[in-house]
């Protein structure tokens, strides 16, 4: 017999003698004594990243963000962690801590300020500004207060002691957490990368290794390029590349970035400006960040630099760039609407240079790909990031400098997160090659709960609910993912609708069932297949008004009749609706019982 099985919980390999004979004693929880670290969302996945440290009657949230759909969830807006669990024990809630100001960071805010009553968010300048623009358009801009926190800022509570590290990321205000804990200390880096010569401040290098040589208990450490061998191309060589082609672009240049990452959009218009270039932003997410990096002085440029959509045609071409979003193929981006002649006051014209400072993430490639398209076929030179040009970098860390981090801390337990299950796996082998222990290496899933008890951890057998809740509109209940079931069914297999006429009065079917169909099967070709249909719908319902029905029963009858025969002939279950009309007589003969019975 094979020595190591599967374990069916956790996929990892376990002796047999683990399996038949387990002592989960050794894997309780005390819930008064232990600390104990979970994820609620972030790992399997890049996006919704939530995770809680919790002793006692006491816990802390880091970050509190939202996944953005696949093409399969149709019609979604987000994808949010499931908070039933913080819901229940909102009382005990005493810090929600930001990393920094990232969608997949804090955009399911407003969705958990619905649910969960707050005092306080601690966020760092930049977040605490895109946080108060998010609740203001959600009307929550009293539902919770946001203190401002930096590289200095301690929050104390009675068991937990929380500071921050600055790391350096695409966004200004990038910070890691570290917790200590009656049981240890935990560090959670947040997004980070280590760049030489940053635009803004440098990562904090003596605070974490001084954190390495005091001792931390459990490192959580960003995952998100943990396949992507050697190190990051600096912001530095990012921004003379851009100013390399806005200097020698003769006609219109339009640039198009992640919004989010101000700091290259304040490289971008420094070298517009310097380049004797007026600029025009566009694009929502694009306007509200440069806003919000201009009033907090992250974008230094006067307003005499800027233009609007009116003032594109007053000005040589060669005087012009635009900014704008769209740069992942985004349908509704303002990049793909001008490609498209959409757009209100934008089209391109022969001689425009595209330039995309980004590169796609992984899922978006075809939609990219005919975005650049479709600008070709319209007279546009498109230029794209490549490793010759650097008009793009990273802000997650490659293999190497994932290295340095678990170098400088130095942790004694690793727990991968922010990431895909292989980048997991990945991350935890390049902490095995910097002297962790396999077996001190936590690979979890969301709602796995790592125990840790006097600077030890393991995987406890208990869990915490967990799932994907879907959001559609504002809609944070849940009650959308049922919706989302049918719709994917919809696209799958149609729907048929089950006309039944009867008169109730006499229990009596007036004429057979009629069948309308869409996006099911073709009609013109199958009307063999719904008449027989038709044929068993009738003779169900006629056995089953042979005795005393209502509405309700006719309409499972029509449901369980229909459906198996579908499936068994077209191999599909399409959505089966049914229609029951009733005799006029027999509808006033119904009205007029209720009315006496009011009277």
């Amino acid at each position: 017999m094979n020595e190591f099985q599967t374990s069916e919980r956790s996929g990892r390999p376990v002796r047999y003698s683990q399996i038949t004979e387990p002592d989960y004693s050794l894997n309780a929880i005390d819930r008064h004594s232990d600390t104990l670290v979970y994820a609620l969302g972030g790992l399997g996945e890049v996006g919704k990243n939530m995770y809680c440290v919790e002793h006692d009657d006491e816990i802390i949230i880091i970050d509190c963000g939202v996944l953005f759909p696949e093409d399969d969830l149709l019609g979604v807006d987000y994808v949010i962690p499931d908070y039933s669990y913080l819901i229940k024990n909102q009382s005990r809630i005493k810090a929600l801590v930001i990393t920094h100001g990232h969608e997949d960071h804090i955009g399911g805010i407003p969705f958990f300020l619905q649910s969960v009553h707050l005092k306080q968010i601690y966020a760092p300048r930049f977040a605490k500004a895109l946080i108060e623009k998010k609740l203001e358009e959600h009307r929550l801009s009293r539902a919770c207060k946001i203190v401002e926190i930096d590289g200095d800022s301690r929050i104390k509570t009675k068991y937990f002691n929380i500071g921050f590290v600055n790391t350096v990321h695409s966004i200004p205000d990038s910070y890691g957490v570290i917790v200590n804990t009656p049981n240890g200390r935990i560090f959670e880096t947040g997004d980070f990368k280590f760049d030489l010569t940053p635009i803004g401040p440098n990562a904090d290098y003596q605070k974490m290794a001084y954190m390495g040589q005091v001792g931390i208990t459990l490192l959580m450490s960003d995952s998100t390029n943990s396949a992507v061998p050697g190190f990051s191309v600096s912001e530095k060589a990012v921004a003379s590349a851009i100013m390399d082609q806005i200097r020698k672009t003769p006609g219109r240049l339009l640039v198009s970035t992640f919004a989010s990452n101000v700091l290259r959009l304040n490289q971008i218009l420094e070298a517009a400006v310097a380049c004797d270039r007026k600029v025009a932003v566009f694009g929502r997410s694009m306007e509200n960040v440069c806003e919000i990096g201009r009033k907090l002085g992250v974008i230094n440029i006067p307003d005499s630099a800027f233009i609007t959509g009116n003032e594109l045609n007053t000005l040589p071409n060669s005087k012009i760039c635009i900014v704008c979003t769209g740069s992942q193929g985004e349908p509704m981006a303002a990049l793909s609407r001008i490609a498209n002649g959409t757009h209100k006051y934008l089209k391109i014209i022969p001689g425009d240079t595209v330039l995309f400072s980004s590169n796609p993430i992984p899922g978006n490639g075809v939609s990219v790909s005919a975005v650049v398209n479709q600008l070709t076929r319209v007279g546009a030179n498109v230029v794209v990031n490549s490793p010759l040009t650097s008009f793009h970098t990273t802000g997650h860390a490659p293999r190497e400098e994932q290295k340095l981090m678990l170098n400088l801390i130095k942790p004694k337990y690793f727990m991968p997160n922010h990431g895909e299950y292989k980048m997991l796996v990945q991350h935890s082998a390049t902490a095995q090659e910097t002297g962790v222990p396999a077996d001190h290496c936590l690979i979890c899933s969301n709602g796995d709960i790592v125990v840790m008890r006097n600077e030890e951890c393991f995987i406890a057998n208990e869990r915490v609910q967990t799932d994907a809740i879907y959001v559609d509109g504002n809609d944070a209940s849940g009650l959308s993912t049922s919706v989302i079931k049918d719709r994917q069914i919809l696209a799958n297999s149609g729907l048929v609708a089950v006309i039944v006429t009867i008169d109730s009065r006499y229990n009596k079917i007036l004429c057979r069932p009629s069948i309308v169909s869409r996006g099911f099967v073709y009609i013109k070709e199958s009307q063999t297949l719904l008449k027989e249909a038709e044929l068993v719908v009738y003779d169900a319902l006629k056995n089953k008004m042979q005795q005393r029905t209502t509405f309700g029963e006719l309409k499972n009858c029509i449901r369980s009749s229909l459906e198996p025969f579908l499936f068994q002939r077209t191999n599909r279950n399409p959505i089966v609706i049914p229609v029951i009309l009733n005799q006029k007589a027999a509808i006033a003969q119904i009205m007029a019982k209720q009315a006496a019975r009011k009277l």
